[in-house]
């Protein structure tokens, strides 16, 4: 097998609603609900992580749905990769829920 220098990271490996053998590939507690491929994009710029996104590709079990890819520079294991974005992952998850809660909370307060 040859080694390449690249990974290839799908959303489904974040998805908490995934199983292990439908593709989660993170525990749990690390992985977050409805991961976006641009979400992931972001959770590897933050870390200095060179890549290049692929928005139309299919994951090889699901064809058919168009989630997007992301290809990663590898300069560790692909597997200390994906677990560097997925505590990332999480904490732009975190930060989007607390923005969404502070906006509706001032939308009751203009009521």
């Amino acid at each position: 097998m040859r080694k390449s220098s690249n990974a290839i990271i799908w959303p489904v490996y974040f998805d908490v609603a995934k199983s292990k053998s439908e593709g989660r590939r993170v525990p749990k507690n690390r992985a977050v609900i409805s991961p976006k491929i641009l979400e992931i994009k972001t959770a590897a710029d933050k870390l200095g992580i060179q890549n290049d996104i692929k928005p139309t590709a299919g994951y090889p079990k699901t064809p058919w749905i168009k989630m997007g890819m992301l290809t990663v520079k590898k300069n560790e294991p692909k597997e200390q990769i994906i677990l560097r974005l997925a505590t990332q992952l999480v904490d732009i998850k975190q930060q989007q829920q607390a923005e969404q809660q502070k906006q509706s909370q001032h939308y009751h307060y203009r009521k």
